[in-house]
């Protein structure tokens, strides 16, 4: 084994490090991460640190007690004896690529990988890191939320739905046909309540767009996009808002802590942006009529 190294990361106003112990893994495995990279260790504390070890031991004799939906890939959840967290996190052919463990408050982090190939390997240490990150950081007021988002004078707006809705067609139309607007990130964009006000960031987690932005923006709406026969959109309720959100976040039910601090957070969302309803067509209309009652309600 050789010397540890140790990258330090600033994604959403929050601190990690990830540390690796010897030359099987290094930071090439995390590409997406390089524009959130610090050139030395922050002052401010670490949200967690995970350390990236592929000769840890392993329990297999552990009770699953749930499954994390990571876009249609399944990862196991089981207790640990201490009460943290042991994962296995499959790809799409369920093939094993990676195990983490945690503590209870997700702070320090352990993961070894098994992909036989690079790009499994990347895989099975980008999905650790997030949900090391949303589970650490939910009583934060801090969601990672699946979206796409465009930012559109200076303000990003979060178009939601679940996969293949069209959220991308939305915020591509968006940039086509409406001046000054730039995509933010393209599925998994950091939401944050600071100081009663709602904010945006990119991070490491877009989906198949690779749309990797250190940038962040207040949030100007947020919409849920609905495949329609015509353009319609109407402003949801709270309840109903709610109920639109809580899907779209990642999230741990059985976990209290992190249940607890998603379901705040989206309250508190709810108050500061409230939320939408855009049924559809894929077209240029569409976009406009979104843009014209969301971003100019004020």
């Amino acid at each position: 084994m050789n010397s540890e190294r140790i990258c330090y990361y600033r994604v959403g106003g929050h601190n990690m490090a990830v540390c690796f112990v010897d030359d099987a893994n290094d930071e090439s495995l995390i590409p997406s991460f390089a524009p959130f990279r610090l050139n030395e260790k922050p002052a401010e504390a670490l949200l967690f640190t995970m350390l990236v070890d592929d000769h840890l031991q392993w329990k297999d004799d552990l009770d699953e007690i749930g499954v994390f939906d990571c876009g249609g890939c399944n990862h196991g959840v089981c207790r640990t004896e201490d009460g943290g967290y042991q994962y296995d996190v499959h790809d799409v052919g369920d093939v094993l690529c990676s195990r983490m463990r945690s503590d209870a408050d997700f702070s320090r982090c352990q993961v070894s990988l098994y992909g036989e190939t690079w790009a499994g390997r990347s895989y099975g240490l980008n999905n650790a890191l997030m949900m090391a990150y949303a589970f650490a950081s939910a009583q934060m007021k801090t969601m990672l939320m699946h979206a796409s988002v465009i930012r559109c004078d200076g303000k990003g707006y979060l178009m939601t739905a679940p996969s293949g809705t069209g959220k991308s067609t939305h915020t591509r139309l968006w940039y086509d046909n409406i001046p000054g607007c730039d995509l933010m990130n393209d599925d998994n964009p950091v939401v944050r309540i600071i100081d009663g006000k709602a904010i945006v960031y990119g991070s490491p987690w877009s989906g198949k767009t690779r749309c990797y932005r250190n940038i962040e923006a207040p949030i100007g709406g947020i919409v849920r996009i609905q495949q329609r026969p015509e353009n319609s959109i109407r402003r949801l309720g709270t309840v109903e808002a709610f109920c639109n959100l809580l899907p779209a976040m990642s999230n741990m039910k059985w976990d209290e802590r992190v249940y607890n601090g998603v379901c705040d957070g989206i309250g508190e969302l709810i108050r500061i942006v409230g939320m939408y309803e855009l049924g559809c067509l894929p077209n240029a209309e569409a976009a406009i009529l979104c843009h014209d009652t969301v971003a100019k309600r004020d």
